[in-house]
């Protein structure tokens, strides 16, 4: 073998083995970046879900002041009320006296795509309107 043809087979071989690893580290961006995009799509559709949630969770608290201000007996509202909301439902857990005639605690939940929402509101219901004490989201 000539050292001129012995020098081409070595150049072959080092363009074979940077062809291998250009298309190996090529590959692992490739799929990194997909995997990061399709990360990113899955939390804001979990994201999109808990809004939708707490948007119908919220709604059921607006219905539970609308029946209180037309009846402020709390036993009139039954505890797990499901309200419907467009094509979704709500529950209004449950409505109590908190202490004095006029305050309540109001509890409600929903879920949308297993995204769930979960409100406790205190209240007082007066003359002059409905004041909210507290609103939070609880486990």
């Amino acid at each position: 073998m000539t050292s001129n043809s012995k020098r081409k087979k070595e150049a072959g071989f080092i363009a074979l083995i940077t062809a291998i690893a250009l298309s190996f580290i090529l590959l692992v961006v490739t799929v990194t970046l997909n995997q990061s995009g399709f990360l990113t799509r899955s939390t804001l559709l979990e994201s999109e879900y808990k809004e939708r949630s707490s948007a119908l969770a919220e709604a059921c608290a607006d219905t539970t002041f609308l029946k209180l201000a037309a009846d402020p007996d709390p036993t009139h509202i039954p505890n797990d009320t499901i309200v419907p909301v467009g094509i979704d439902t709500c529950t209004i857990h449950s409505v109590v006296l908190d202490g004095a005639p006029d305050q309540y605690v109001i509890e409600t939940k929903a879920i949308f795509q297993e995204a769930t929402t979960n409100l406790r509101i205190r209240t007082v219901l007066t003359a002059s309107g409905l004041s909210i004490v507290s609103w939070n989201e609880v486990p």
